[in-house]
C-alpha cells in the first residue's frame, strides 16, 4: 500500500470491501488495524465515521495492550462491547479515552496467519447484544479483508504499508443536497440559526440567521471550523461536544457566551454525514422537531484531558512504588479536574490507612489515617466495601450523610472513588475542591475508568513494595553487616542487584579472621535471582565460615562445601573463589569453583588477572578436584574479588572485560578503597547496561605500624 498519493489498485479492493462491512453492519464508525512487521504493534490503516484527528490516541496499539482491538487479534475471537458501564468494567484504558455511550466489536482478521483487527462502533441506541447473524456477518467480513491482504502482499512488488492512515467514506444512499430556493427559503423562515458542519467540522451551510446570531458572514465561515473562525468558541469544552456528538451519535446541547453578553443555545444533531446545527438566544424555545432521545448538556472531559489521560494511562504502567503512584495521581490527575486536594488509602488489618496524600495539613491527615473500615465519619469505608463511587458536589450534600466530615479538611466538593481488582478492594482515591463542584455525566464516567487504571497500578506499586522490602531485609541478613578488622589489612566490599531491589540475589562475598596472622576471603555466585538462590547462598556462606575457621585448606574448603550442596541437590549450581592469606609467611593461596579470576596489583602498580585453574562449579560432581594456586603477598598488595555481573556483557569476549577491568584497576586511586569501588562500579556501568547482581571486594596488605 502506498504512502501518499491516490489508493492503489489493491486498496481500492480493499476499501470498497472495508466500506461495504460498516454499511451493512450499519455501523457508525469503523477502523481497520493491520499488524505491523513484528508483529508486536497494530497500526490504524482505514478509518471512516470520523476525521483522523480524532483517532489520534489510537492509530498505534501494542499487541500486549488490554484494548479490543489487541484482545481480538491475541486471542482469536470476537471482542463484543455492549455499553459504556460495560466498557468501564472491561476495558478501563480504552474507556478513559472513548468517555461517550457507545457500543463496539473488535473482530480478528485472520487468514493463512493474523493480519489485524476490525473495530466497528455504534450509538448506544442500539441494542446491547448482537445476535448470532450478526456474528456471521463480521466473522465473513473479516475472512474476506483478511483475503484481500494476502492477495496483495503475495503480487510481485507489492506496495509497502502506507505511514498514515486514510478515510474512507461509506458512501450511504441519501438524498442530495437542493438547491430549490423553496428549500433555502424554508431554512430561512425557521426561527434562530440553522448550519451544517461535515465530519471534520467545518461548515459546509450557514443560514442569514445563523450569521447574524453568531456575528460572522457566511464568506468567513465557510469551509472553516467554528472553534477557529470562531474565536469565542475556542475552548476546547465546545469541541468536546462536537466530538461527543460525532462519536456517540446522539444529540448534544451546550450554551456558549459570544461577546460582550450575548449567550446561545447550541444544539448538534449528528448523523453519518455530518452534523445539523440549531443556534437560538439562549433561553428561547427548543428547535423542533424534537429529537427521539432527549437533548443532554454535554460537559465532557475537555479534549486536553483525554489526550493527557492517554499519556497518564501509559505512564501508570511504567509506574514502581506505591510513592510514584501518588506523585503521578498527584501531578496530572489533579490538575486534569481542577482538584486541590488528594488522599489514598489502603485496607489494612480492618482499618484505612493513608498511603500518600496533598493539599491537605498534617493535623487533618491524622484524624483521617486509621479510621475504621465501617466508619460513618467519611465515606470511605462505604465506597471501598461497595465498590460504588460517591460524589458530593458541595458542603450541604455532603452534609446530609456525613455532617462531621466537611468540618475536618475545609473542602468543599469531593469525589471518593474506590480501586478494586478483579472485584477485589485495594484502596480508594479521594480528590477533593476548595469550592463546591459539578460532577456531570461524563465526568463521572472517565472518573470511574481513572479509578480502574489507578486500581491496576496501585496493586502493582503495594506488591513492589512488599517485595523490595523483603528483598532487602533478607539480602541485608544473609549478608555480613560489617568486615572485620583484621590487622595488616584494608578492606572495602559492595553489594549491587541487578534491578531496584525488585530480585534477590545470589552473589555474596565474606571475610573470616583466623587469628592475628592469617584471614580468609570468599566470594561467590549463586545460579538465579530469587529466594531459592538466597536461601542457598546464605548455605554456602555458612558452610565456607564453618569449614575457614577450622583452619581447612582452600581446595577441602571447596571439596566439602560441593558434597553439601549435592547432598542437598537444590538443582542451582554455585561459583565460589576463596583465599587464604598468611600474613606471617607473606603468601595467598587460592582455589575456585568456576569463579572469573581475581586481580592482582602489585605495589609497582602492575595489574594482571591471577591465573587460578578453575575447578568445576559446586553442585555437579561429587569427586571434583579444585586445584590451588600460591602467590606472594607484599605489604602494598591489592587483591580485587568480584562477580560475574561486573565484567559479563552479551556480546563481549569476558577475557576482554577482565582485562579492561584491570586496566581501570591499575589506573584507580587506592588511597581510599571505598573510592576505589566506586570508580570499578562507574567504568563498568560506563560499558555495559547492568543485567546481573554484583559483588565486589577489595583487599589491600599494609605494613604493621
Amino acid at each position: 500500500m502506498t504512502g501518499t498519493g491516490g489508493p492503489a489498485p489493491d486498496d481500492d479492493a480493499l476499501d470498497a470491501a472495508f466500506a461495504e462491512t460498516v454499511r451493512r453492519t450499519g455501523a457508525s464508525i469503523g477502523a481497520l488495524y493491520l499488524l505491523a512487521p513484528d508483529q508486536r504493534l497494530l497500526c490504524l490503516d482505514l478509518l471512516c465515521g470520523v476525521p483522523i484527528e480524532f483517532a489520534a490516541p489510537w492509530a498505534r496499539v501494542p499487541l500486549a495492550s488490554p484494548a479490543p482491538v489487541a484482545d481480538a487479534v491475541r486471542e482469536d475471537r470476537l471482542v463484543w462491547v455492549g455499553s459504556q458501564d460495560e466498557m468501564v468494567r472491561s476495558y478501563p484504558r480504552t474507556a478513559v479515552v472513548l468517555p461517550y455511550p457507545l457500543a463496539l466489536v473488535a473482530a480478528p482478521v485472520t487468514g493463512v496467519r493474523p493480519r489485524g483487527s476490525l473495530l466497528l462502533m455504534w450509538p448506544a441506541t442500539r441494542p446491547p447484544y448482537m445476535t448470532k447473524r450478526e456474528r456471521g456477518n463480521i466473522t465473513s467480513s473479516c475472512r474476506r479483508l483478511a483475503r484481500l491482504l494476502e492477495e496483495a502482499a503475495e503480487k510481485p512488488g507489492s506496495p509497502a504499508r502506507r505511514e498514515q492512515p486514510r478515510v474512507v467514506p461509506v458512501g450511504t444512499a441519501r438524498r442530495t443536497a437542493s438547491t430549490d430556493p423553496a428549500v433555502a427559503d424554508f431554512v430561512e423562515r425557521l426561527p434562530g440559526g440553522s448550519c451544517a458542519l461535515d465530519l471534520e467540522g467545518r461548515f459546509t451551510y450557514v443560514s442569514s440567521g445563523a450569521c447574524a446570531l453568531l456575528g460572522c458572514e457566511a464568506g468567513r465561515l465557510l469551509g472553516t471550523r467554528p472553534w477557529q473562525s470562531l474565536r469565542w468558541l475556542d475552548d476546547p469544552a465546545y469541541e468536546d461536544g462536537y466530538r461527543a456528538a460525532l462519536i456517540s451519535r446522539e444529540p448534544v446541547s451546550f450554551t456558549a457566551c459570544r461577546p460582550p453578553d450575548q449567550w446561545l443555545d447550541i444544539h448538534l444533531y449528528p448523523d453519518a454525514s455530518g452534523i445539523s446545527v440549531r443556534i437560538v438566544p439562549a433561553g428561547g424555545a427548543p428547535p423542533s422537531p424534537a429529537p427521539r432521545r432527549s437533548t443532554r448538556t454535554a460537559t465532557p472531559a475537555r479534549g486536553g484531558q483525554l489526550y493527557q489521560l492517554t499519556h497518564l494511562a501509559a505512564a501508570l504502567t511504567e509506574v514502581v512504588g506505591v510513592q510514584d503512584v501518588v506523585d503521578l495521581v498527584a501531578d496530572q490527575i489533579m490538575p486534569a479536574y481542577g482538584a486541590q486536594g488528594l488522599v489514598m488509602s489502603t485496607a489494612d488489618a480492618g482499618r484505612l490507612r493513608i498511603t500518600g496524600h496533598r493539599g491537605y495539613s498534617a493535623d487533618t491527615i491524622r484524624r483521617l489515617d486509621g479510621l475504621p473500615l465501617d466508619t460513618s465519619f467519611t465515606p470511605a469505608g462505604k465506597v471501598l466495601s461497595s465498590g460504588v463511587p460517591a460524589f458530593f458536589g458541595s458542603v450541604d450534600e455532603m452534609r446530609r450523610d456525613y455532617p462531621e466530615a466537611p468540618l475536618i479538611s475545609g473542602k468543599q466538593a469531593w469525589a471518593f472513588l474506590p480501586l478494586i481488582i478483579s472485584g477485589r478492594p485495594v484502596g480508594v482515591c479521594i480528590l477533593s475542591y476548595d469550592s463546591p463542584h459539578e460532577f456531570p455525566a461524563e465526568e463521572r464516567a472517565v472518573m470511574t475508568s481513572l479509578a480502574g487504571l489507578i486500581a491496576q497500578a496501585f496493586d502493582r506499586a503495594r506488591l513492589y513494595d512488599i517485595k523490595h522490602e523483603l528483598a532487602h531485609g533478607l539480602q541485608q541478613a544473609l549478608l555480613p553487616r560489617s568486615l572485620p578488622a583484621v590487622a595488616g589489612l584494608r578492606v572495602a566490599a559492595r553489594y549491587l542487584p541487578a534491578t531496584r531491589g525488585m530480585e534477590i540475589g545470589g552473589d555474596f562475598y565474606d571475610l573470616i579472621r583466623l587469628g592475628d596472622t592469617a584471614a580468609a576471603a570468599v566470594i561467590g555466585d549463586v545460579q538465579g535471582h530469587n529466594v531459592a538462590a538466597a536461601a542457598l547462598m546464605g548455605q554456602v556462606r555458612t558452610g565456607v565460615h564453618a569449614h575457614a575457621t577450622l583452619g581447612t585448606p582452600p581446595d577441602q574448603v571447596l571439596h566439602r562445601i560441593n558434597r553439601v550442596l549435592i547432598d542437598l541437590a537444590p538443582d542451582l549450581f554455585t561459583s565460589c573463589l576463596y583465599a587464604h592469606l598468611d600474613f606471617a609467611r607473606g603468601r595467598v593461596t587460592l582455589a575456585s569453583a568456576g569463579h572469573p579470576p581475581p586481580l592482582l596489583r602489585r605495589p609497582d602498580g602492575d595489574t594482571r588477572p591471577v591465573a587460578v585453574p578453575p575447578g568445576p562449579l559446586l553442585g555437579i560432581d561429587p569427586d571434583a578436584d579444585f586445584p590451588v594456586t600460591g602467590i606472594p603477598l607484599t605489604p602494598g598488595t591489592l587483591l580485587a574479588f568480584y562477580t560475574d555481573g561486573l565484567v559479563e556483557t552479551p556480546g563481549t569476549d569476558l577475557d576482554d572485560s577482565i582485562t579492561q577491568l584491570a586496566h581501570h584497576l591499575a589506573a584507580a586511586d587506592d588511597r581510599d578503597l571505598d573510592g576505589l569501588i566506586d570508580t570499578l562500579l562507574r567504568n563498568a556501568a560506563a560499558t555495559a547496561q547492568r543485567t546481573d547482581d554484583i559483588a565486589l571486594l577489595v583487599l589491600q596488605h599494609e605494613t604493621h605500624h
